[in-house]
Parts: C-alpha cells; structure tokens; sequence
C-alpha cells in the first residue's frame, strides 16, 4: 500500500495504481474500525459521479458492514449533500467517496465523525489501522435485540437531496430583483444541486456542463485556476448574465465572475459575505486563512467584526469555527463555510445561493459592491520544490531570519508582514512543496518584496 495515499484531510490517490479494489478493501475495513473505535455504528456513505465511484462505494458498505457498522446509503451526491446528511440524519459518522477537483482518473475518501472531517492525527489512526491489518470483525457493538437476523449490520438506502432542496430554499430570501446567472458545473457534481436551486428560487440559469461526466470533457472543475473559469466568464459577457457560478468537482468550493467577466477570488468573496453577515450580526467572528488578503481582516475589523486568520484547510477550519461560534469561515480555494442560517461545512450551491440573495436584494452591480476596497497587487499560489524535510526547516528559517526586522505571524508557516504588503511561505500540507503568495499595495513594492523573501528561500534551500 502507498502510504502516501493518507493526506493531512483525506485519503485519496491514483484508480487501479494507488487505489484498487484490493487496497480499497483494506481501507473500507480500516475506517469501519476507527468508527467502531469511536463508539459510532450508523454511517452515511455518498459517492460522485466519477467511473471509479461505484465500484469504491460496493467496497466501502461491505467494509463498513463487516466492521459492525450500519450503513445509510445516500446515493450518487454532491460532497455537501453527504456533509447535510451527517448533521440532519440519524447518523454517527459519513463517509464520501470523491475525488474532488483531482484529475479523473483518481478518488478518494472525507471522512466524517459525528460533524467533524477528519484531519491529521485522525487520517493517520486509519493508515495505522490499515497497515496494522487489525480489524474489528462482525458485530461489534451490543445490541439490544436477541433476534440474530436483526443484530446483523444493516444497510439502508435513502435519498436526502429533497430534504436538502427544501432546507436551502428556505434559508435564503430571493429577493424582489430578477437576476440571471452563469452556472458552471465543469461536469462535476455542483450542477446537481444548483441549477435546480437557483430556478426554484427565481433566478435565470444559464446551464454550462451541468451533467456529471467523469472524463470532465470541457475543462478540470477547479475554479481555482482561471484557465478552467473561461467558458463561464465568456458565457456571462455573451448572455449579459449578473454574475457566474463555477463548482469544483464534488461541489464543496465556489468560483465567482461577475457581470464584466472578472474573477472574484475566495477572499473578496469573503469581503461580499462579512459585511452582510456583519449587519444582521454585528461583532460576529469570521475566520479566514493565512493566504487570504490584508483588505479582508482589515475590513471586519472596520465593520466591528472579529477577524480570525487561522491555518489552511477545510477540516481545520471547521473545527475553528466550532471552537470559536464563528458565523462564516473561507479560504482563497473557494471553500466557503457558513455557520450563520446554515451547519457550518463548506457547500459552495448555498454559498451561490447567499451571493445571489446579496444581489438580489441590491440596486448594485457585483463589481459595484466591491468597487470601494483599497487596491491591492498580488501573485497566485507560487509553487516551489524540494523535499518533504525541508520544507518544515526553510519555513523555520525563514520565520526565524525576518523576526530579525519583521513581524512574522506563524500561524501557518511565516506570513511576514512589511510596511506596504505582506509575504508568505508554508509547508504544503499534502506535497513536497512550499507555497508561496504576496500582496502589496503596488506592483513595485509587490515585486520587491517576493524578490526580498524569494532570494532567501533560495538560499535556505541550497543550504539544507
């Protein structure tokens, strides 16, 4: 077995070299004795529409079953659709198999327990358990019935996504003005949900690859990267749409456009949200990663609000967010997790939903609603290779070297902070990379400063 298959928020890989009926077997029984471990019997289980899906979904219920869990089979759904479940059916944990926004030919599995994904050491209890090949066997929990036939695990199908439909309808308020909106599923799973969602609300939806495909024939679902946001943007210009929606593959991250064709990243999306979150709840917490803009902590903390920047990723974050009472939490991946009117995980259909309710209940364009916030210059995710162990010791320089002339916040990695921007280096939780990312208020001082940090990274790396 690939170890390398247990990630800091997940398990997933490559189809038929990482992930085969074989390995997926062990891993089925695995994460059934981590549930049986943790005292939790009834699990519901969700699969996309990747071809690899069924398959993995038939191994995970006889894996689970045979651990002594009972197994709520949902069906084929977007991730949210499973995360719903968790919080609203008789369940102690949920399982979806999903290989996000990752190439078609590789999935995975989110694990649940109770309402937290698992994380960390949690991932690595399974892999122990996967590699210890100690399972829990049959019915392992005690049970009242004497009858043998109903002690037996039990499997059960049922459909949540009406009981999803209609909660969503009612936690939103459409607003009197008519909109029509771009909708982008990329094939992936995020169509399912929104596009009947937004008509039942009201709005125009213009349809682009709706229908879940798991070859994504048009582009990769991940509105991270604005390469695979062009058919929306060019879409919205075209019809003259209000604003685009794109999905990621299992419809758990959200990428915006708005009515001139510019892609609205996952921190000024944050910006749109915390100021009407804000004035229904003023002092509110919001929590938003280390990669995400100065404008938006600067801006809560204007509008009376308690900015929390915390550390990267979705698990992580939504442990922060029970930890803190936070109402609304984000990262710059599209990963948007409402606690106000909502359960607190990421659903990027409701997040869509709540832009829409902003807009309709404005006399503004979106590129008006944010046309006030200060300027700012900034580079994507820069990417930098190097081995698994050095990349914790040149975030440890690094931090250590600017504490020297800077305040250094090291939340997540070394965010450093200068005069007229700021820069970040970070271990990649789930590759042998740093990441990088800076912001300035000038491309001048932008380039100055990733110059500044970039050459000391470089000589970091040469010396370790």
């Amino acid at each position: 077995m690939n170890e390398n298959i247990f990630r800091e928020y997940d398990i997933r890989g490559i189809v038929g070299q990482d992930l085969t009926p074989q390995t997926v077997a062990v891993i089925a029984r695995a994460i059934g004795t981590f549930f049986v471990n943790h005292n939790a019997r009834r699990i519901a289980v969700g699969f996309d529409a990747r071809e690899s899906s069924p398959r993995f979904r038939d191994l995970l219920v006889k894996g689970l079953s045979s651990s002594g869990c009972d197994v709520l089979d949902i069906g084929q759904v977007p991730t949210p659709v499973l995360y719903f479940a968790a919080y609203t059916e008789k369940v102690d944990g949920a399982v979806m198999i999903t290989g996000s926004h990752n190439p078609a030919n590789h999935n995975g599995f989110k694990i649940c327990l109770g309402h937290g994904t698992l994380f960390g050491e949690q991932i690595r209890a399974i892999k122990n358990i996967a590699l210890s090949g100690h399972f829990s066997i049959g019915n392992s929990f005690s049970r009242t019935s004497s009858d043998a036939e109903n002690a037996r695990p039990k499997i059960e199908i049922a459909d949540v996504s009406a009981k999803y439909q209609k909660q969503l309808l009612q936690r939103v308020a459409p607003g009197a003005r008519k909109l029509k909106v771009v909708v982008d599923a990329g094939n992936g799973m995020g169509g399912v949900t929104a596009v009947p969602l937004y008509r039942r609300l009201g709005y125009e939806v213009v349809e682009l690859y709706a229908e879940p495909d798991s070859n994504f024939p048009h582009h990769h679902p991940d509105p991270t990267v604005a390469e695979n946001l062009q058919d929306c943007v060019r879409a919205v210009i075209e019809t003259g749409a209000d604003l685009g929606i794109a999905f990621d593959g299992d419809g758990d991250r959200i990428g915006l456009v708005d009515e001139t064709g510019r892609i609205i990243w996952g921190d000024e999306l944050m910006i749109l949200l915390a100021r009407e979150i804000l004035k229904e709840n003023p002092g509110a917490t919001i929590i938003a990663e280390v990669k995400c803009s100065q404008n938006l902590f600067d801006e809560v903390e204007k509008l009376g609000g308690n900015a929390i920047m915390w550390k990267a990723g979705h698990s992580i974050i939504k442990a922060k967010m029970k930890e803190t009472g936070a109402a609304l939490a984000g990262e710059m991946s599209g990963h948007i997790f409402f606690a106000d009117r909502f359960y607190g995980f990421d659903d990027a259909t409701y997040a869509g939903a709540r832009v829409l309710e902003i807009l309709a209940n404005s006399d503004k364009t979106l590129s008006e609603l944010l046309s006030d916030l200060p300027p700012t210059f900034s580079t994507p995710e820069l990417r930098v290779e190097c081995t698994e162990k050095q990349k914790f010791a040149v975030v440890e320089r690094i931090a250590e070297e600017f504490a020297k002339t800077n305040r250094v916040i090291t939340i997540d990695g070394a965010r450093i902070v200068f005069e007229n921007g700021w820069g970040l280096v970070r271990a990649s939780n789930t590759q042998a990379i740093l990441v990088l990312r800076f912001e300035a208020d000038s491309e001048e001082n932008l380039m100055k400063i990733r110059r500044t940090v970039e050459a000391k990274v470089r000589q970091f790396l040469q010396n370790s």
